[in-house]
């Protein structure tokens, strides 16, 4: 029992358009981590920056154009809450990419076989 050229031809355009999308999505997702991985470097260097100054250095934070005095330790535990986030972000992200990388894998894998069987 064959399947009709046109039925073929059309879960091959679905399937390719899945890839396609698919692939898409990828670069999209694996630009984000690099961006929120760039994003927590910066912010475990500004720890360590803020770590290695004595307790008594003043500290200032930039607010629009104008700067304020801010306590040490409440910029530090922003500093760790913001990488913290960043963490789990990027953990969502990898998932992502897997799940991304897992369908592009099969639609292409689907591809091959229907084409393989009609050739």
């Amino acid at each position: 029992m064959s399947i009709p050229n046109e039925a073929l031809q059309k879960v091959l355009q679905e399937i390719e358009t899945q890839a396609i999308l698919s692939q898409q999505q990828l670069a999209v997702v694996k630009s984000q981590i690099t961006s929120k991985q760039r994003d927590s470097r910066l912010l475990q260097l500004t720890e360590a920056e803020l770590n290695s100054l004595p307790s008594s250095t003043k500290v200032y934070e930039g607010v629009g154009k104008m700067f304020v005095q801010e306590d040490p330790a409440k910029i530090k535990k922003r500093l760790e809450t913001e990488r913290n986030d960043l963490e789990e972000d990027i953990k969502g992200l990898k998932k992502k990419q897997n799940y991304l990388e897992t369908t592009f894998t099969n639609a292409s894998d689907h591809m091959n076989k229907i084409l393989n069987r009609a050739g």
